[in-house]
């Protein structure tokens, strides 16, 4: 089984210019339309029995419309191998209440994106929602580390994740992009001993620059088999999550990838799918 435990869709509606907007942005090209249909088509060609959506609100009106279609997402699980999470915006003012809704809806977590949001994550906007969130039984995802949309930002580098991880209350916190992109040695050093699991979305594979001559090709440089296996050694198989960041990575290439590790069966089964199930459960 495998479970990929970081992509995203949007609606069809929205789909293309959401993606010529994001790949303006990022100078890099996707692996779907980006659409619900889409990554079910890339689930079937990579052998990933499920996704897990992430969506993002990036202003705080979006918050119950999002958390609706994310319901609506949810009711459809078996026909699309698609569970979406809810989401929450740290400046939306009833964001108690919204995160017990999500919880009653069965969403069973929430994305953060501190860079889109605008917000360092150990602001008291985000550590009240974590805190609440660990109440309530809820998975945290967070953006961690650079990103390459806004570079510069420096909301959730791993030093602040940290800071944010020992002022809040306990909580299941999954720190996306191997615990910061393009910041991995401050991830090993900073969130190692931490409670705080790491995805793999955006790290691994590669990524597809667009032909504009934006990013030289050492400036998208991923983790490669060795860097990735000594981050394994230290923070242990059963803390990393499979995660692709579709439509940004090929779900494919990044199952490939994993399978073809020097690692044990027992590691890369926690990996594609054991830790996954543990956290949805």
């Amino acid at each position: 089984m495998v479970i990929d435990f970081h992509t995203h869709a949007f609606p069809e509606a929205i789909a293309a210019s959401t993606l010529e907007k994001l790949s303006g942005m990022s100078h890099s090209a996707p692996f779907t339309d980006g659409t619900e249909v889409g990554l079910s088509a890339s689930m079937a060609q990579a052998g990933v029995d499920l996704s897990i959506v992430l969506p993002v609100a990036t202003s705080p009106r979006q918050v119950p419309r999002i958390n609706d279609a994310a319901a609506r997402t949810n009711q459809r699980t078996a026909e699309t191998g698609l569970f979406s999470f809810g989401c929450i915006h740290p400046d939306y003012e009833d964001w108690r209440t919204e995160l017990d809704r999500i919880a009653a809806l069965g969403l069973k977590g929430v994305k953060l994106h501190p860079v889109y949001q605008g917000v360092d994550l150990d602001d008291p906007r985000y550590l009240r929602i974590l805190t609440r969130a660990g109440e309530l039984g809820l998975v945290v995802v967070t953006h961690a580390g650079a990103d390459i949309g806004f570079p510069g930002a420096e909301h959730c580098m791993p030093a602040v994740v940290r800071r944010a991880v020992e002022q809040a209350g306990p909580v299941t916190l999954v720190a996306a992009h191997m615990g910061g992109w393009k910041r991995w040695e401050e991830a090993a050093e900073q969130l190692v001993d931490l409670p705080v699991y790491l995805d793999t979305s955006f790290s691994i594979g590669s990524i597809r620059p667009l032909d504009d001559g934006y990013y030289a090709p050492e400036e998208l440089q991923l983790l490669d088999q060795e860097q990735f296996i000594q981050m394994v050694r230290r923070f242990g198989a059963q803390r990393i999550l499979f995660g692709t960041d579709s439509p940004w990575s090929g779900q494919r290439e990044s199952v490939d990838w994993i399978r073809a590790l020097p690692l044990t069966r027992e590691e890369k089964e926690a990996i594609l799918s054991g830790n996954a199930r543990k956290l949805l459960a």
